[in-house]
């Protein structure tokens, strides 16, 4: 069978239908707070297991991309988002929405989403052989680096002070330490509850941080939620088109970033999504618009968490190894299929996975029209929604969002005391976003020094370990390159205007 052929399989009328409903069943759940794309793939999974091979594999695919993409709706109309890989969409989305532009925020969302998705997809299609054998070259000394790598992020997310963003990052260092260490055993801070001997859950932590200040701000605060302004524009596609336009290589950029990083072994869309927006921030002329509503902030992080998807089916199928959390939950499926994963399933069983693909390529396609849609009607119904109902709601939607995780209580009273405390930390002029990174990357970050040291020191050689692999010394210079880039830049642009005086 040749390409087409594959093409013609995944454009049966089955394999449609399975595209179509499993976006829009990933893009509802999504774009519920605390509903990640985890939870859509592993609710709906049982139900491929009568299935054929292919069609199961689109029907989970579809799922995972459209969850991926509904995380934006909460992130750009609420403020909260809806997964993890939303949380960048925030930091701008939010801002778009409050002066009226929710409607082409959403729309952006939604473009994004689809080319970075198709990017992804393709680089799967393409590439998955080559590319596979790059992953495993990251050792735990890699993911160390990789960690402090993100960590370097923060100074670009403490929305005006560095000092505060840096202090946030430690605050979320300190909350990944909670708990067992997954390396060596050691219970550290967890005091007479034993609650916490798991650790602070990302999840719970995430809806508390996020969610919790807005509702006590929305319930603070007479004024609207979202202003619609005079006319809700429908699409605004054409704006939207022109935006993607002068946007391009941003787009390209964060798209490449995103498959890059989900390749990368649990790395996922919530740390593709943030190191794209940092980049495209970075090298904008316009930094000083982010935060503030900034459609390159939209574009970037939608196209880097939607690349991801791709970009993480590349080490799952090819090598076995899961790219993100929901890889994992499909590589399960395809197990119980009776699917063996590895270098010889694109040549073995070739047409189960490249209909796959080329379905997983539809489903980006068909979360066009899906998205628009759904982004035009939930734009409207939320701007019409008065407070007295919206927030209940969704105070509902993040204790049902955190308990349905692992069905624990404690996990709740987590996602309300951070909340709380995020919420005041946040009349300080901390913001949540450096906790969260720092929350995420922690544990990477411990994980790959412990067993780098441990590895170095069983080598003879702890500093070799760390400094002499190639890839970390790639890593190392984007480290310092991350550090002195903002005040190269802000010194660069202070002497451009001194001459002009």
């Amino acid at each position: 069978m040749g390409s087409l052929d594959f093409l013609l399989a995944a454009l049966s009328p089955l394999n449609l239908l399975l595209a179509l409903g499993g976006v829009v069943a990933g893009t509802v759940i999504g774009a519920l707070p605390g509903l990640t794309a985890t939870m859509a793939v592993a609710v709906l999974v049982p139900f491929t297991f009568t299935m054929a091979p292919a069609a199961a594999l689109i029907a989970l695919g579809a799922i995972y991309t459209g969850a991926i993409y509904g995380g934006a709706y909460a992130a750009i109309l609420l403020n909260t988002p809806g997964t993890p890989s939303s949380i960048a969409t925030t930091f701008d989305g939010y801002p778009m929405a409050r002066k009226g532009d929710g409607d082409l925020a959403l729309t952006l969302a939604c473009l994004s989403s689809v080319v970075g998705g198709l990017i992804g997809a393709g680089f799967l299609l393409v590439l998955a052989p080559p590319m596979a054998t790059v992953a495993l070259k990251f050792g735990p000394v890699e993911y160390f680096w990789l960690g402090l790598f993100g960590l370097t992020l923060i100074a670009s997310l403490g929305e005006g002070s560095t000092i505060k963003g840096l202090i946030g990052g430690g605050l979320g260092l300190l909350l990944s330490m909670v708990g067992v260490a997954e390396v060596g055993g050691d219970i550290r801070f967890v005091g007479d509850f034993k609650a916490l001997l798991g650790g602070v859950d990302v999840v719970s932590a995430l809806i508390g941080l996020y969610c919790i200040p807005v509702l006590i701000d929305l319930v603070a605060t007479p004024v609207a939620h979202l202003e619609a302004g005079k006319q809700v524009a429908s699409f605004r596609l054409g704006e939207a088109l022109g935006i993607l336009r002068r946007s391009r290589v941003n787009l390209l950029r964060s798209s490449i970033i995103g498959t890059v990083v989900g390749i990368l072994p649990g790395a996922g869309g919530s740390i593709a999504s943030l190191v794209a927006y940092s980049e495209t921030k970075r090298g904008s002329a316009r930094r000083e618009h982010f935060g503030k509503g900034e459609p390159d902030g939209v574009i970037a992080t939608e196209s880097a968490n939607n690349a991801t998807v791709g970009g993480g089916f590349i080490p799952t199928l090819v090598l076995g190894i899961p790219g993100t959390p929901p890889d994992a939950i499909i590589l399960g499926a395809l197990l119980v299929q009776g699917i063996r994963t590895g270098p010889t399933l694109f040549t073995e069983q070739a047409p189960i996975v490249y209909t796959f693909i080329w379905g997983l390529i539809l489903a980006t396609l068909i979360m066009l029209p899906v998205g628009l849609l759904i982004g035009r009607f939930a734009f409207r119904s939320i701007v019409a929604i008065p407070k007295a109902v919206l927030v209940p709601g969704v105070a509902l939607l993040t204790v049902l969002g955190s308990f349905a995780v692992h069905n624990n209580i404690h996990e709740v009273q987590q996602m309300v005391l951070l909340g709380v405390a995020a919420w005041g930390v946040g009349r300080l002029g901390f913001s949540a976003s450096p906790i969260v990174l720092g929350l995420i990357l922690g544990t990477i970050a411990e994980r790959g020094f412990v067993q780098g040291h441990l590895i170095g020191g069983a080598r003879g050689s702890i500093l070799a370990e760390f400094f002499a692999r190639p890839i970390s010394m790639a890593i190392i210079f984007f480290i310092v390159l991350g550090l002195f880039w903002p005040w190269w830049a802000a010194r660069r642009i202070r002497l451009a205007g001194e001459r002009n005086v």
